[in-house]
């Protein structure tokens, strides 16, 4: 059959800006998909965009400011015919004794279309298979391929249905309606124009009101005609570009951008570079049809104030692009991505100018006013501020965090660190009081940094404010001081044990309170820094500190939910107020087991996406190693373990030893030598006693893969024992003996991991 590459385009006004690449794909992928589920695209292939490769990708998507738009290849005009194999029903109920069809068998078959004029035929024409126990007949029905004016009308349909919109506008019809205005449809932004062409042919389908052709509009005011005519759906992006001075490709788009902000930057000179930020660029990207970057300067007064404050002004509320000199620092010049190309510019940028400099004013405005005020003086207004409807004001929050920072600082560094940590965290949280961080949330934490510096504050304890939040997302870096880190790690984990204690638990894709990320950043500081801290006591200091009149409430409910006499009488007290204490103490049991399986829960995910296999990391998990830092060690041991010959073999034997341990739970590891009878026995206990220190020794030194490359020369002994011992020897003695040697065994080989889990 021929085929001829198909192009869609729904023309429409404004699109969001921030959501344009992703409603292009989905609008691209949903068509492209509908038409090759019903046999309409001949040779599916890759959705592939990139302009280098030999062959041509399937499609090739289309999104700007004003269009949704995809070009598909190898589009039939009509899908091939298929055999359908329709299973009918059971021999026995669609026939009766004589053979003959059943009323059944002959009104399924009418509903089906078969042609009945000779029922017999009809019959005699249809399968017998087995269908699991019984024998069943199937009727082997031609289905008509779908015509693409059909197919397409569905994909369109389909696609507009399910397109991933922020928010929906309704609006009324222009086009097509007896009476204008009395019908109206919903959809991301009004539409305006619908293109559809095979090849040079238009497709008649009809959406939103409008019926398809082949012209469209081109940029609003550089466009040299209206509308555009397409000629054929090859042509659509050269045309488009030509005669409508659009570029419709987002990432063709995009790349120009990126281009031409390189170009701006080299023309001022070598030591200028562009901060690029690529959500920014998506969104310059979903704003303009035609990018023209432009060059553009503020007032030199402004940098007097912090750079990040200009840098944030100008991004978030401007879409320009600072320029940074040769050392990172902000210069007064900034690039415009201009929708525009006027012969003269100045206009333009004279435009951009004068709009930024109100913004830098007030950035410089806040920053002076804030510093009229110290840190410490606003540190009795977070009392005021609500945290959490059910974990109180931000001044108990803070309280919380300091008293996890001192008991951490304590143990890291002992009293030093502990009172830096504390007046560190006593003032991390001020800034959110300053005009500053008010207008910009982005900057908490580092414009703190600033007026600490200013109110004449430690180095130390500056940089541990500015870095209190690190880090902030995936691939963050890590606070740069011991004074920073015990305060990021007491602020994560307060956050953590709030959020458990009160049930705020992500669920699914949800996770409001970024608790992922959270649990993420601690893990970070305890593996990466290699902290001398275990986990499970840094926990239970931070649930320790929780306090708040709704957890009270939680502990009185779960008193409720149990039996209140016997908890009184486990709780060791005969009042009520023991038993509270008793079911806070609970609580907090249930609040810290839930957080370790939701850290270790993280930890295992990360671990996969480094690279290891989950068989390498359940192994080590498995043991809940409470040093965050052991566990790329235990992990190198345990890979470097798995290639050494004897590792199947042990790894098996330590499965086995698995299971005859857990129906034997309370038995003593104690092994009496005068009751080892057999040779094999006496073999592995000598074995045992000769390895066993050295691997412990090994362990203890953190020396993970000799221990376990030490315990590998007991494969032979361990086979020879499970080969001619009967460990559930008949006289209890020797079971109980050879239990216990077993349970020594498990202890000294598992101590770096559970090897069982290496068993295929």
């Amino acid at each position: 059959m021929t085929t001829q590459n198909l192009l869609v385009e729904l023309f429409v006004e404004e699109l969001p800006p921030k959501a344009l690449k992703k409603l292009g794909e989905a609008f691209a992928q949903q068509i492209y998909a509908s038409l090759s589920d019903q046999w309409l695209i001949s040779m599916p292939g890759t959705m592939a965009q990139d302009p280098d490769q030999a062959d041509p990708p399937a499609m090739d998507v289309f999104a700007s400011p004003r269009r949704l738009g995809v070009l598909i290849r190898s589009v039939l005009l009509k899908a091939p015919d298929t055999q359908k194999l329709v299973k009918l029903m059971p021999v026995t109920v669609g026939l009766d004794a004589a053979g003959q069809a059943t009323p059944a068998l002959l009104k399924k078959l009418q509903a089906l279309g078969a042609d009945l004029t000779d029922p017999v035929a009809a019959v005699a024409a249809l399968r017998r298979a087995p269908d699991g126990k019984v024998e069943a007949l199937f009727y082997d029905s031609l289905v008509t391929g779908a015509t693409l004016d059909a197919g397409l009308q569905k994909a369109l349909e389909e696609a507009i249905a399910k397109l991933p919109i922020p928010k929906v506008m309704s609006y009324q019809l222009e086009t097509d309606c007896e009476l204008p205005g009395w019908s109206s449809v919903n959809f991301v932004r009004p539409a305006h124009g619908l293109v559809a062409l095979r090849g040079s042919t238009v497709v008649p389908v009809k959406v939103l009101g409008l019926k398809a052709g082949n012209s469209t509009q081109g940029h609003r005011f550089e466009a040299k005609v209206s509308p555009v005519v397409i000629a054929d759906a090859d042509s659509y992006a050269a045309t488009l570009e030509q005669d409508g001075a659009v570029i419709a490709g987002f990432e063709q788009r995009r790349f120009a951008i990126v281009q031409q902000l390189a170009q701006a930057a080299e023309r001022l000179g070598p030591s200028y570079r562009v901060l690029m930020d690529e959500a920014l660029l998506d969104e310059v990207t979903g704003l303009v049809e035609r990018p023209n970057v432009l060059v553009c300067a503020f007032d030199a007064q402004f940098l007097d104030v912090p750079q990040e404050c200009l840098i944030l002004t100008m991004k978030a509320n401007q879409k320009y692009f600072p320029l940074l000199d040769a050392a990172g620092k902000l210069t007064n010049q900034f690039l415009v991505v201009s929708n525009i190309s006027p012969l003269d510019a100045s206009a333009v940028i004279g435009g951009n100018e004068r709009v930024v400099r109100p913004r830098l004013a007030d950035a410089k405005f806040f920053f002076d006013q804030d510093r009229k005020k110290t840190l410490a003086s606003r540190v009795e207004g977070l009392s005021k501020v609500v945290y959490h409807n059910k974990l109180g004001t931000q001044g108990e929050r803070v309280e919380r965090v300091r008293s996890i920072a001192k008991a951490i600082g304590q143990q890291l560094g002992g009293e030093a660190l502990a009172q830096a940590a504390d007046t560190a965290a006593r003032l991390a949280k001020a800034d959110l009081l300053t005009d500053m961080v008010g207008e910009f949330p982005e900057l908490q934490g580092i414009m703190g940094g600033y007026y600490a510096r200013h109110d004449r504050l430690s180095k130390d304890i500056a940089i541990a404010i500015e870095d209190h939040y690190k880090p902030r997302f995936a691939g963050d870096e890590l606070p740069r001081n011991d004074v920073g880190l015990v305060v990021a790690l007491a602020d994560k984990l307060e956050t953590l044990v709030g959020m458990f204690g009160i049930g705020n638990v992500p669920t699914g894709d949800k996770d409001p309170y970024a608790l992922r990320r959270h649990a993420l950043g601690v893990i970070r500081m305890l593996s990466e820094k290699e902290l001398p801290l275990d986990l499970g006591k840094t926990i239970d200091i931070a649930v320790s500190v929780l306090d708040s009149e709704e957890i009270q409430a939680a502990w009185s409910q779960k008193m409720s939910e149990i039996e209140l006499d016997e908890k009184i009488r486990k709780s060791g007290g005969g009042d009520v107020l023991h038993a509270r204490g008793y079911g806070k103490r609970l609580i907090e049991k249930e609040t810290a087991a839930n957080l370790t399986t939701f850290i270790f829960d993280r930890l295992a995910g990360s671990l996969r996406e480094q690279g290891y296999s989950a068989q390498e990391v359940d192994a080590v998990l498995a043991l809940q190693p409470q040093r965050l830092g052991d566990v790329p060690k235990r992990l190198a041991a345990v890979r470097a373990f798995a290639a050494l010959p004897e590792a199947p073999a042990l790894a098996a034997a330590n499965k086995r030893i698995s299971n005859i341990l857990k129906k034997a739970p309370d038995v003593d590891p104690h092994v009496s030598e005068v009751l080892l009878t057999e040779p094999a026995e006496l073999a592995l206990f000598a074995a045992m006693q000769s390895l066993a220190p050295l691997a412990n020794a090994q362990f203890e030194a953190l020396d993970y893969t000799a221990s376990l490359q030490t315990l590998a020369a007991l494969r032979a002994p361990v086979d020879a024992f499970f080969d001619s011992v009967l460990v559930n020897a008949e006289q209890l003695d020797l079971r109980l003996n050879r239990q216990g040697l077993l349970k020594s065994l498990h202890s000294a080989m598992n101590r770096v991991a559970d090897l069982a889990r290496l068993a295929a």
